[in-house]
């Protein structure tokens, strides 16, 4: 019988969740009740860029379907494998002719050494950041979600993801939450912030209690410390 590696999931534990706890009880209770999250995560850090690109603007379902042709089609998604094919092929697979085209930039500077993704692991976030943000099709958001789900970046909170304002906005009952108030937050937390993330993508899909509800159960939002 075949055996089927599982995927590998963003790591965390018992030392996050306690630090995460003992500053924000809010926070806390919401961990106990959803338990621990696993995040797929795709450590090869080209493959996680082209994944990116593929999935913008579309729908789950067609993200899926594209991606299996493109990986049909190369294999293993290296930078030497897309190349081999020609630009009608890639976009056979579904894709704009923009989206193509960035695939076939990033893969190109790649495969001459223009880009060293490699030297990318011993740089800090914002320079992290900074550097995807050269390349094609790519923002400062999904540079933000490349660091958490490729690097495993431990301490990231998107302010430009909606749905972590939205699940901040429900584990405070908060009506809307100002970029002060987030950058509190985020201070708060660090260096766990993209763990907090995980829970804060969970709690988006709950309804946002009423002020009124959450200003009883604690006054402001979430300090412990």
């Amino acid at each position: 019988m075949t055996q089927i590696t599982p995927s590998p999931v963003f790591p965390y534990g018992p030392k996050e969740i306690e630090e995460l706890a003992r500053r924000d009880e809010r926070l806390a209770q919401a961990i106990r009740r959803i338990g621990l999250i696993q995040r797929p995560i795709v450590p090869d850090l080209f493959e996680a860029l082209i994944s990116s690109i593929v999935s913008q603007q579309i729908a789950k379902k067609a993200y899926e379907t594209v991606w299996n042709r493109l990986k049909t089609l190369t294999g293993p998604v290296t930078a030497r494998n897309i190349l081999s094919l020609d630009r009608d092929r890639i976009k056979a697979c579904g894709l704009s002719y923009k989206k193509t085209d960035w695939i076939l930039t990033i893969a190109g500077q790649v495969d001459s050494g223009e880009l060293d993704l490699t030297q990318l692991h011993d740089l800090p976030d914002e320079e992290v950041i900074r550097r995807l943000s050269q390349l094609p099709g790519i923002g400062r958001w999904t540079a933000e979600m490349l660091l958490i789900f490729s690097l495993q970046r431990p301490d990231v909170l998107s302010y430009g993801d909606l749905a972590i304002r939205r699940g901040i906005q429900t584990l405070y009952g908060m009506e809307a939450l100002t970029k002060a108030q987030f950058e509190e937050i985020r201070r708060r937390l660090s260096p766990y912030n993209s763990i907090a993330s995980l829970y804060f993508w969970e709690l988006s899909h709950e309804p946002i209690p009423s002020a009124a509800v959450a200003q009883q159960d604690q006054g402001s939002p979430g300090a412990t410390e």
